[in-house]
């Protein structure tokens, strides 16, 4: 079938698609079409990576456009939210105009109204919706990405509520969702009332294998030689192999798939050797200027460890990297320049990343409840065999398993190769998830009444897969008696009928997208300013925090804390909330600095807390007991040991925060707490979301003073910018950032009316003589003439803000995550 017969599609669209070499549509794609995906049929396309599930969701949302009607993509990932409005914006030449929204939950995306074709991950799609986005009404086609990730303790529910929200807004609403092979599409269907299209067809063999002794044995009966010699690394050779393995003209490259980001830092060291010596002289010129690209993403040991590895054409990848590191070492390696990353499986979900060799050399990863090394799930072992094989560049992918005996090699292949995905099953039934999608639920009026709400819950997956009937409705009743407990929601019986109504405070803790239990915590912390110091209310029965490995499989002592219900099976459960007290305590009122207000926040389900490592606990209970005067909120006896630790963690968490607004340099960071730049920048920006939300909510709630409202925003401000209190002026200067606004202020010019007037040879001096920058940050500043023609930088100046920055904890020199332009 080919594109240009295809009706139903804006003019010029399938002739388009067969001038980018869509001769013939996949015989997944020409399924879809018989199933009526250009004639606003619902569908679900179960099929492997790189089989053409993209262009079957184009074709339903061109059509819908070409019907006058408008369409959404969700995604699970931000990264992937840019990487498909790109793909998308092809279409604007057929006049169809493209939108991506991932950030800002408070915002209602007004002028997304003017886009076709609007991108957006599934927890955005959902604050849309609770804050009235308008145009959602106007949707006749949704399409959801990966939406087997309903299967995840932590999104799933989310992308699933909002499904159901979208439908029962748009009765006709055509729904898309794109899934990897699982082990029941034909329940995702039902539930979604959509056609099914599985299919295990792709457009290049991709062979899945075992590696053992000299040998990969392939899942097809085949076989090829790699041989290992003694005391060489079974994964170098695999690597070399690939590499020296020509295909028109070309070796393949190699993601390797490991279980923890240190091993992943690891590999990519060791590989160097292999990759380094297999790079011609115009690679060589290409990656040394990638590395300096690298080094100026921040001043940290992991940005100059992951620039050294792709001098040498190697690379790591995983969450600890700032997102414009993965970004780098992605696109470098689609243009082959790089030519093998070493990985946690979160890449294996992540961007289009393909390689020709995919080698799985982890195949477990730490679980804390599992008591150790836990084996992958098959469906996770499929996605990251799934990247091997690039349509177009390789002729063929290979997958590559790791054994070291015979037995292993039996059970990689009854495990993996020869076994089915596993079922998709929903996670809503759990009070985590249901707290904030059943206050949303009421807030949004999807539900006034009891009945309502279970007949609303009854559109869901879990609804549809469930054999307990009660489970759903005694979960949602405890829920809703937590709800109305904290003043979230007001509940009404009338004989055998209850009507819910949300409280103006419900109201705005869902339209911030917080947790409710973050919202208690918050709001009994806030107001125990003044009032005697009440016993901290936060989070009440119906919480629970746990314990778990991080997102990239680390044992404890490299990961964070997390809620229960947020990683499913990798969670060790343990009880850290006590009941909500409105009692007094005899404690003077705290004094509210900036830790008060990060540890406050640190203590939310909505933060991801940092582990206690191996003598922490002495070091931050020390701490506590310095500090207990600024808490916002009653510590915990030592004796209730896991709310002990908990509180404990949330302390150490809001102390790299404090460093943060305090201008620690960020290498210094990284090693005190033994986190990545990603993990500062993820901190920092889930600390300013919850921040922006308590200086809401201190201003909307009754019995906070004024005055808190003051600390906070001011605490908010130096998190967004990471300075002290002094530097706020100049750091709100767009261009500015941290480090430059240290250089300016210790040359003199202390605020932004000071940039208007100061002498420009200072401001190029402290500059570190930067003109094109010194010309934008003045420009910014709204100086009428900000041009540094003829202007020589002022040396004391420029030798005052060296020093000054020097003196300074923060260092100098290096761009900071607060210095991206």
């Amino acid at each position: 079938m080919q594109p240009s017969s295809l009706s139903g599609l804006p003019a010029g669209v399938g002739e388009a698609l067969e001038t980018e070499g869509v001769a013939e549509l996949y015989p997944p794609q020409q399924a879809a079409v018989e199933a009526g995906v250009v004639d606003g049929e619902s569908l679900v396309a179960a099929v492997p990576t790189a089989s053409g599930k993209t262009l079957i969701a184009e074709l339903a949302m061109l059509s819908a456009i070409e019907r006058g009607g408008k369409a959404l993509y969700i995604v699970p990932l931000r990264a992937l939210a840019s990487e498909k409005k790109t793909e998308f914006e092809r279409w604007e030449d057929h006049g169809v105009t493209v939108g991506v929204s991932t950030g800002n939950y408070e915002s209602d995306g007004e002028w997304l109204a003017t886009r076709d074709i609007i991108v957006a991950t599934s927890e955005k799609v959902d604050s849309l919706i609770r804050n009235g986005a308008p145009w959602i009404d106007d949707l006749t086609c949704v399409v959801s990405d990966e939406v087997h990730l309903v299967d995840d303790a932590n999104r799933g529910p989310t992308l699933e509520v909002t499904l159901a929200k979208l439908r029962k807004v748009n009765p006709g609403l055509q729904t898309v969702a794109l899934s990897a092979t699982v082990g029941n599409a034909d329940v995702i269907a039902d539930w979604l009332d959509a056609e099914l299209v599985e299919s295990d067809w792709r457009p290049i063999d991709l062979r899945m294998g075992v590696h053992f002794g000299n040998a990969i044995d392939f899942a097809d009966g085949s076989k090829r030689e790699v041989p290992v010699e003694r005391g060489e690394d079974q994964t170098a050779r695999l690597v070399a192999d690939a590499l020296d393995t020509e295909e028109d003209g070309q070796g393949g490259s190699s993601l390797v798939f490991v279980n923890s980001r240190r091993n992943a830092e690891s590999s990519a060291r060791k590989l160097t050797d292999v990759t380094g010596s297999r790079l011609t002289g115009d690679e060589r010129d290409r990656l040394r200027e990638l590395a300096e690209e690298i080094r100026g993403v921040s001043d940290t040991d992991t940005s100059e460890d992951l620039a050294d590895a792709v001098e040498q054409g190697s690379a790591f990848h995983h969450a600890g990297l700032a997102s414009e590191h993965r970004s780098l070492v992605e696109d470098a390696f689609r243009d082959r320049l790089i030519k093998c990353i070493s990985a946690t499986p979160t890449l294996a979900a992540g961007v289009n990343t393909p390689a020709r060799r995919v080698i799985v050399r982890d195949w477990r990863r730490y679980d804390g409840e599992f008591g150790g090394m836990k084996p992958l799930d098959v469906l996770e072992v499929h996605q990251m065999c799934g990247r091997a094989g690039r349509p177009g560049l390789d002729p063929y992918g290979e997958a590559v398993l790791l054994a070291n005996d015979a037995d292993t090699k039996e059970e990689l292949f009854e495990r993996y190769l020869w076994a089915d995905p596993e079922p998709v099953r929903s996670k809503l039934a759990a009070e985590p998830a249901l707290r904030t999608h059943v206050l949303a639920t009421v807030a949004s009026g999807f539900a006034s009444t009891r009945d309502g709400l279970l007949s609303f819950l009854d559109n869901t997956l879990y609804a549809t897969q469930t054999d307990d009937e009660g489970r759903l409705a005694a979960v949602t009743d405890t829920v809703l008696d937590y709800l109305a407990v904290n003043d979230f929601v007001d509940r009404d019986r009338d004989g055998r009928s209850e009507s819910l109504t949300a409280t103006g405070i419900g109201h705005t803790v869902s339209r911030l997208y917080l947790d409710p239990m973050s919202a208690a915590e918050m709001i009994d912390g806030l107001r125990s300013v003044g009032d005697g110091g009440r016993t901290a209310a936060g989070g009440g029965e119906s919480g629970e925090f746990v314990r778990t490995a991080d997102d990239d499989g680390d044992e404890p002592g490299f990961g964070t804390y997390t809620r229960a219900g947020e990683d499913g099976e990798d969670s060790e459960t343990e009880a850290a909330a006590g009941e909500a007290t409105d009692g007094e305590s005899d404690a003077s009122s705290p004094e509210v600095t900036p830790l008060s207000l990060y540890h406050l926040v640190s203590r939310t389900p909505d933060m991801y807390e940092l582990y206690l490592k191996s003598g922490d606990r002495e070091t931050y209970t020390e701490l506590c007991y310095e500090r207990e005067g600024e808490f916002l909120g009653d510590v915990p006896s030592e004796y209730e040991d896991v709310r002990f630790e908990d509180w404990l963690a949330s302390l150490k968490t809001a102390r790299l925060l404090e460093d943060w607004a305090d201008e620690v340099d960020e290498d210094r960071i990284t090693e005190r707490y033994g986190v990545g730049p990603g993990d500062i920048r993820g901190k920092v920006d889930t600390a300013e979301w919850l921040l922006r939300a308590a200086e809401t909510l201190a201003r909307d709630v009754e019995g906070v003073d004024g005055d808190v409202v003051v600390a906070v925003r001011e605490a908010r401000k130096r998190i967004e910018y990471g300075v002290r209190e002094e530097l706020l002026d100049l750091a709100g200067v767009r261009n500015v950032g941290r480090k430059r606004a240290r250089r300016l202020y210790e040359a003199g010019v202390e605020t932004r009316a000071d940039l208007r007037e100061a002498d420009k040879a200072v401001v190029l001096g402290a500059l570190r003589g930067r003109e094109r920058t010194a010309e934008r940050i003045l420009e910014h500043a709204g100086r009428e003439d900000p041009s540094m023609d003829d202007v020589r930088p002022d040396k004391t100046a420029s030798a005052a803000a060296t020093a000054g920055s020097a003196s300074d904890e923060s260092g100098d020199g290096q761009a900071s995550l607060g210095d991206f332009e």
